[in-house]
């Protein structure tokens, strides 16, 4: 007899599931490498609400461009696109699930979406919807809208 756990308030809120300990290391790789060589030009953050149509999002990591916090009468929800999207596939949400957000993104005026496949260590990074080029390996991460680059090694150390 197989049990099932009842979803957390975390992934009730959001819509996705828990992050695991290598999911949660692999987003953090990701950000500390989005920080050291892009802070200077990008904002990075996890876990925003961007209000999306038609339900709202909240994408693992964005990125907008570098620019001070807003301290006081922040929305809930950003009404502003940001540059970059960063989601990951992880179950129960299939990878078509996790492909369509990426049409929903760039609607909303997103540059480039990265969808990052911790089982396959690679990402795929639209640069429009429905194209797409995958990284993976010893390969080197580019993306050529916001002229990125990554070496994969970093994200999945």
């Amino acid at each position: 007899m197989e049990t099932t756990l009842a979803a957390s308030p975390y992934e009730l809120e959001r819509g996705k599931p828990m992050p695991t300990l290598t999911r949660g290391a692999i987003q953090a790789n990701v950000i500390v490498q989005l920080a050291v060589n892009y802070s200077a030009s990008y904002r990075i953050a996890s876990e925003v609400a961007l209000a999306t149509v038609p339900d709202g999002t909240t994408p693992d990591i964005v990125v907008y461009p570098a620019r001070p916090l807003s301290f006081a009468n922040e929305p809930a929800r950003q009404t502003e696109a940001p540059l970059l999207v960063v989601e990951f596939d992880s179950a129960p949400q299939t990878t078509a699930e996790t492909v369509d957000k990426t049409f929903r993104y760039f609607a909303f005026g997103v540059r480039s979406c990265w969808v990052v496949f911790p089982a396959l260590q690679g990402v795929a990074v639209y640069s429009a919807p429905a194209t797409f080029h995958f990284f993976h390996g010893d390969e080197v991460l580019k993306d050529t809208n916001l002229n990125i680059e990554i070496d994969l090694k970093k994200i999945f150390a």
